[in-house]
């Protein structure tokens, strides 16, 4: 497998930074679609692939998402031309005989609700990740977020279905005139260790 070159690493992770201030600059659908289409090749288990986003765009979309998040919160997703509700499906086992064909994947889900929540929270988690860095990689910077109430956001965009928020994710065109100095990241010696 080939190495990306320093410029996409510099994109991806290195110049990245987490935005809160806008541009007033719209993104084309078009947009969201390329990144989708990069974050689904990501892996997750048995190829289960949970993860649901809404991409709260329009002016109603973002007045529905408003009473859910904390005070901090409210002025960068108001801002942003998106946001994107990262979620995950419980029912996402359902798919599996297409996703999964080579087994009879459905069947070690069926009734299990510890093995559906913990697959679905974390194949879904990492999902978001992956489509975290598609959005960098087709122009768009990102403000992931807690900081919201889950159970509001669920009745006003899910309701009555097995989709569950995870996560929301401001995309844009970052303002980075107004960006703090980096924080300090862990060095792999305090991270990471060989066994």
């Amino acid at each position: 497998m080939k190495s990306i070159d320093t410029a996409a690493l510099d994109i991806l992770f290195r110049d990245a930074r987490t935005h809160y201030n806008w541009q007033d600059k719209p993104i084309a659908l078009e947009t969201l679609h390329a990144a989708w289409d990069l974050a689904k090749m990501g892996p997750t288990s048995a190829n289960c692939m949970p993860a649901r986003i809404v991409f709260a765009i329009s002016q109603e979309a973002k007045e529905k998402l408003r009473p859910a998040l904390i005070a901090g919160n409210v002025d960068k997703t108001m801002s942003a031309p998106a946001t994107a509700i990262v979620a995950f499906d419980l029912a996402f086992y359902d798919n599996l005989p297409e996703l999964f064909p080579h087994a009879d994947a459905r069947s070690w889900f069926v009734g299990n609700q510890e093995l559906i929540q913990s697959t679905a929270f974390r194949n879904g988690s990492l999902q978001g990740g992956y489509f975290m860095l598609a959005a960098r990689a087709v122009g768009l910077d990102c403000g992931p977020m807690s900081g919201f109430d889950n159970a509001q956001v669920d009745a006003a965009f899910f309701p009555g279905s097995t989709v569950r928020s995870n996560f929301l994710c401001n995309l844009g065109y970052g303002d980075a005139s107004k960006l703090y100095p980096r924080s300090k990241r862990l060095s792999f010696d305090e991270a990471c260790r060989v066994a």
